[in-house]
C-alpha cells in the first residue's frame, strides 16, 4: 500500500475539484463537494496551514471513491 501524502485541506479540495467535484457549500471550515449525479458529500476540513491527518485523508478519497495513486495524479 502507497503511504499518503501530506496535505493541507485546501490542496484536497483542488485536488478534488480536478476530479470534477464541486463545492456545494461551505459551512465553517469544512467544505463539502460532490461529484454532478453522485447522492453522496465529501466533506473537508479546510483550517490554514494544517496538515490533515492520514486516518482522516483516508476516510476523505474513501468518501470520494478515489485510490491513493489517483489522489497522488490529482495533486500535481
Amino acid at each position: 500500500m502507497n503511504r499518503l501524502p501530506r496535505v493541507t485541506g485546501k490542496e484536497v479540495v483542488a485536488a478534488l475539484k480536478r476530479a470534477g467535484f464541486l463545492v456545494v457549500r461551505v459551512q465553517g471550515s469544512h467544505y463539502h463537494l460532490r461529484k454532478p449525479g453522485a447522492k453522496n458529500l465529501v466533506t473537508v476540513p479546510v483550517h490554514p496551514g494544517e496538515i490533515l491527518k492520514p486516518k482522516l485523508l483516508k476516510s476523505i478519497l474513501e468518501q470520494a471513491g478515489i485510490t491513493v495513486e489517483e489522489f497522488r495524479d490529482l495533486l500535481s
